[in-house]
């Protein structure tokens, strides 16, 4: 840490970290006025509202939101958690967070955070996953994975939780930027999972006070941290109002590269990935659609194979598969069929049809489009 901001103005910019209600580059304004934290924190509401130009009911709760804190019970609960609290003057605080125009005044942060020049992509999505998105957002984690690239996303249930389990799978390190304090974990089930990110070399980070629970306006704000810490962002579900959409939004105004995975016309939580293509996003069917946007001083130690495009996907094995779903497979072969071909061909009822065809969409060997069946390519 640097030695150079002493541990007293540490300690008030975690106070005013504390007041969530500004923008962390206003905080960053104030302390520029004053001259540091501390010397905010000595004014009374009337000297900082006349001083900052701030609205003097803004400057009163500024005060209270600061002094509700004490700065030195966060220190001391985030170092029981063998944690630390850092700010932009600290080497160890991310130089990808400090470039960002909101860089926050205070990060709190469990774990190993990545090297400087390390590839970090943003997977993010809904939290009304779909089987597709499962198939595709487990697919695509576990590749980048496999390749020396850290996920970076919410710990939210859906896309999140799939992407991040991927990475732990591998137990491999994966970034959860989460929306409340570092001494909660939300979702609740979430728990083991977290757990397992920090046993595996990973971190989890938040802005926010130790012990600060979750609200809906958290997650939003938090988003711009996921997309600070990344390059590329990619958006695998999630409806045209999302918050996956809203990182998609801040990434784009910090100048990193967005893709999205393309999704069914009829499924509502692939109209935003599907809007984001037609307002020109990359479009992702590999995983080397994605490592394209990696930085070419982020590309040392990564697997080169995994960079390779290629049109043709193994088959998926089908030993696990019954009898029946067998020869539907072979059925539909390389081509495409309709349930009414597929019940025709193997003199099945079409429920009986139908049932095979449903399952194999499910467990990923099939995909369908505009009523026809072919091999799903996730």
């Amino acid at each position: 840490m640097n030695s150079s901001i002493s541990a007293e103005e540490r300690l008030a910019r975690i106070q005013l970290n504390a007041f969530l209600y500004f923008r962390a580059d206003w905080l960053e304004r104030l302390i520029e006025i004053f001259g540091s934290a501390q010397e905010i924190l000595r004014q009374d509401a009337e000297t900082l509202s006349r001083e900052a130009n701030l609205n003097p009911n803004t400057a009163a709760h500024l005060l209270r939101e600061a002094f509700a804190i004490n700065p030195q019970e966060e220190w001391d609960k985030t170092t029981a958690l063998g944690g630390h609290i850092y700010v932009p003057e600290d080497e160890e605080y991310p130089q990808s967070l400090r470039n960002c125009k909101e860089a926050p005044i205070a990060i709190y942060v469990l774990g190993k955070l990545p090297a400087e020049n390390q590839a970090c992509v943003a997977m993010v999505g809904t939290r009304k996953i779909t089987p597709y998105g499962r198939r595709v957002a487990r697919k695509l984690a576990e590749e980048l994975t496999q390749c020396g690239v850290t996920v970076v996303s919410g710990l939210a249930r859906g896309i999140d939780s799939e992407c991040q389990a991927a990475a732990v799978r591998l137990e491999k390190p994966t970034i959860a930027v989460i929306g409340t304090g570092i001494g909660r974990c939300y979702p609740p089930e979430n728990w083991a999972l977290e757990k397992s990110i920090l046993e595996h070399g990973g971190a989890v980070l938040s802005e926010l006070p130790f012990n600060k629970p979750p609200n809906a306006f958290h997650f939003p704000r938090r988003n711009r941290l996921i997309a600070a810490l990344s390059q590329p962002v990619v958006v695998i579900e999630g409806e045209v109002k999302s918050g996956a959409l809203i990182t998609a939004k801040l990434a784009l105004e910090m100048g990193k590269d967005v893709l999205a995975v393309p999704g069914p016309i009829d499924s509502p939580v692939s109209g935003g990935p599907n809007s984001l293509i037609r307002q020109g996003a990359g479009v992702v069917t590999s995983v080397a659609d994605i490592l394209d946007y990696i930085p070419q001083q982020s590309r040392f130690g990564l697997d080169m194979r995994y960079f390779e495009h290629t049109d043709s996907t193994p088959d998926k094995p089908l030993e696990n598969l019954n009898d029946g779903e067998k020869q539907v497979m072979q059925c539909i072969g390389t081509g495409q069929a309709s349930l009414d071909q597929v019940a025709e061909q193997l003199n099945w009822d079409v429920p009986q049809a139908a049932s095979a065809l449903f399952e194999l969409e499910i467990k990923g060997f099939l995909s369908c489009e505009n009523g026809l069946y072919s091999k799903s390519k996730f």
